[in-house]
């Protein structure tokens, strides 16, 4: 990815009233900073079992955002389904939650925002759902929505606007 293809968060909500930004803050793990893509969703909480499913999926332009309501307690996300998922061609994962073996995620050149890291694992029960209206951090995202993510923040908008 070149200067040229970074698409700057400021500048499309300078542009873009719509534009909805999260108000929570992420921590970037993965080589890209910036991203974007097309929204898939995932709802759980403190269980990843159903999340490499989606992760499988073709990732090509679009990035996972997955809610798991804030919890600290568990990993959502480990070095190897980051690194299926950057196999899978992601542009990026953004977990409203934890992730684990960040050691792992520096060197995958996809981007990666999660809230924090913890070492414990995830529950394995099932109750996740996958392609679900997701609300947190006062923005609505829904399945096919447009994910803009950068150094300043993560925002929604209900198309690609940019070119």
């Amino acid at each position: 990815m070149t200067d040229q293809d970074i698409i700057r968060c400021a500048n499309i909500c300078d542009d873009e009233p719509a534009a909805q930004v999260c108000e929570l803050m992420f921590h970037d793990f993965g080589k890209r900073t910036c991203f974007h893509g097309e929204a898939v969703t995932f709802s759980t909480y403190e269980d990843n079992k159903e999340i490499l499913d989606v992760i499988r999926r073709d990732g090509k332009s679009k990035v996972l955002v997955v809610d798991g309501r804030g919890s600290m307690r568990r990993a959502l996300c480990g070095g190897n389904i980051a690194a299926e998922a950057c196999k899978q061609g992601w542009e990026g994962l953004i977990f409203n939650g934890a992730v684990r073996d960040i050691h792992e995620f520096v060197e995958l050149d996809f981007g990666a925002k999660a809230m924090k890291c913890t070492a414990m694992r995830p529950r394995t029960d099932g109750i996740g759902l996958a392609d679900v209206q997701l609300k947190f951090g006062g923005v609505v995202i829904n399945p096919g929505d447009y994910i803009y993510a950068d150094l300043d923040a993560v925002i929604v908008t209900k198309t690609q606007i940019h070119t």
